[in-house]
Parts: structure tokens; sequence; C-alpha cells
């Protein structure tokens, strides 16, 4: 029985990624086809037009352009993104934050083999290719309180706007997102990962099992706790005081 082929495009401006990528999805993925490859961001664009693919291998950072502009080049997007990125912390933070896939240089293959999957899965749930979508409008949102996280919970997949997030409750390999009215959201992220991912959106850690978010605090916190919106005071833990004073101050300028 013949495979169904999944019709890929390998888009990076680093020849030996690209061959590396290429050999190895020849070698152990014979259900992927790659139509061809591009150099740039800019060759990428004309071969998406020309081969309408169903998943593209994406450079984040590219000689011409970076991964997402030519992204947002891209009226209708219709196809899957698996991005590849050297270990930049920016741009994996960034993707993320954004619940997107990726590969670090130079390419693993048990990672390769995961994102695969991970296709494969999205494919067969029918999922709408629109988290790139609100990778884009992320981008595009000057206010980090405006911009939207998408995260897996016990509800399945959500979406929520930073500034409709209070704060943020550690709890083991768990953590409690406690939202507006009232609303709380079990995430399977550690309070570290939240951490990773939030702390440069306007929040900060205060205490080893909790994340406050600047837009909820009440005027003038204490030295040894902060009140927050939804009333509830949050401890600020003694060796991190200087380093709360610090952000808080920068925050409200």
């Amino acid at each position: 029985m013949s495979l169904t082929k999944i019709r890929s495009l390998i888009i990076d401006d680093d020849p030996f990624i690209k061959e590396l990528l290429q050999d190895k999805l020849n070698q152990y993925f014979p259900e992927v086809e790659i139509v061809d490859t591009a150099g740039s961001g800019t060759e990428g664009l004309e071969k998406i037009a020309s081969y309408q693919p169903e998943l593209i291998f994406l450079d984040v950072e590219m000689a011409d352009m970076t991964g997402f502009e030519m992204l947002s080049k891209i009226e209708d997007i219709f196809f899957q993104t698996i991005f590849i990125t050297f270990y930049s912390h920016y741009a994996i933070k960034a993707i993320r934050f954004n619940a997107l896939d990726y590969l670090v240089k130079p390419i693993d293959l048990g990672e390769l083999r995961n994102a695969i999957k991970r296709y494969k899965f999205n494919s067969q749930q029918n999922k709408p290719i629109d988290k790139i979508q609100n990778a884009l409008k992320n981008l595009k949102t000057e206010k980090a309180a405006d911009q939207t996280l998408i995260l897996q919970t016990q509800e399945g997949e959500m979406r929520m706007v930073l500034k409709n997030i209070i704060r943020i409750e550690g709890e083991r390999n768990y953590s409690y997102i406690h939202l507006i009215n009232n609303k709380k959201k079990l995430t399977t992220k550690t309070i570290g990962d939240m951490e990773e991912l939030l702390s440069d959106k306007g929040f900060f850690r205060c205490h080893k099992s909790h994340i406050i978010n600047f837009v909820h605090i009440q005027p003038d916190p204490k030295s040894f706790a902060v009140t927050l919106t939804d009333g509830i005071d949050i401890p600020i833990a003694r060796r991190r005081k200087e380093a709360f004073k610090d952000w808080y101050d920068n925050a409200r300028q």
C-alpha cells in the first residue's frame, strides 16, 4: 500500500542545513515528499505559490527577511509550519509563546520524528492553521498586555489575552492561571516555564510559587506583599525584594 505523501518545502539560507534535513527526511520519512527547497525568504514565497505545499520547514532568520516576515507576506496561509533555528533564546521564546513547532539546528533525528508526529496529529484533528496568524498578530501588537498566549489546559487548547491573567500559581509540575471574573485554569507548564514565557511581557516572579501581572497590581505595593485586583495578597520573597522594586519602577515608566 502506497503512503500518502506530505508535500513539503524546505526554506533555509544555510545549504548545509537544507541538505542535512532533506537527507534525514528522505532516509527516515518516506511519507514526506520534499517538492523543492529555497535559499531565501523571497525564493520561498515564489516556491510556496508554485508548489502549494502542505508543510514547510522554515528558517527563523534568513539574510533577506525573517521567517515571520516571510509569512506575513502571505495572504492565505494554507500550510503548517515547522520552524528551524539555531539556539536563539529570543527566537525560541517567541515560538514557544505562540505554541508553534520548531527544530534546533543541527537537526536531531528524535526531535524531527516528534515534529512529524505532531504534524500528522494536527492534520488528523483538522485543526485550523491559525497559530501562525495569531503569532503574526502578536508581533504587530505593541502593548504586551494585548497579546494572546496559547496554552494547553485541562480543557484543551486555550487562548488568553495577557491583560486577563491576574496571576499564576505554581503547583508541583503544573500551574494555575488565575483570570479575571474569578476564572482559574490548570496548565501542564511549570511555574518556571511560565516565568520564561512571560518575563518580558509585564509579569514578575515575586515568589517561588507566584508570578504576578503588573496590569493587576494595586497602587503602592508593600515591601513584603502586593495586592492584586482580585483582592489577593501575594508575598514577595525576601531575596526578590530589590529585583521587584526595580521591575515595578521600570514598569510604571
